[in-house]
């Protein structure tokens, strides 16, 4: 939902109407998703900032639009579900860059989460966390 979002700025109402009305799953995985998309959406902002001071020697605009989506919702639940833990939220990420990604997309996705993850959570959290 947030790339086909990111890459036509349609409401997200109307993205996640789009987007449901070809899938289905649970009410609780939809709740989800769409809160996921939602809230990071709504700090796109703020993310991309996190996400470009993460990833050096990258200006924000060069990253391909999947991986930036892929991101986005990551560091999202990084700073909004901390409940969440980091090692799951970065093995997903770099799994969705592994299939809807370029080949070195899981090794960028997970040097720049893993920086991130490090200033939102703390160094602690690197642990566990799985290599791309």
């Amino acid at each position: 939902m947030l790339y086909q979002w990111a890459s036509t700025r349609d409401p997200m109402d109307r993205v996640a109407e789009s987007f449901w009305r070809v899938r289905s799953t649970t009410d609780e995985t939809r709740g989800m998703a769409e809160r996921l998309a939602r809230g990071a959406q709504e700090r796109v902002a703020a993310l991309d900032e996190a996400i470009a001071a993460a990833a050096t020697n990258w200006r924000i605009e060069r990253i391909a639009a999947v991986d930036l989506s892929i991101m986005r919702i990551a560091v999202y639940e990084l700073v909004a579900e901390p409940r969440t833990p980091s090692a799951v939220i970065l093995d997903e990420a770099v799994e969705m860059a592994r299939r809807f990604g370029e080949a070195d997309s899981p090794a960028f996705v997970n040097g720049v989460l893993d920086q991130v993850m490090r200033t939102v959570r703390g160094a602690g959290e690197a642990k566990g966390v799985r290599g791309a």
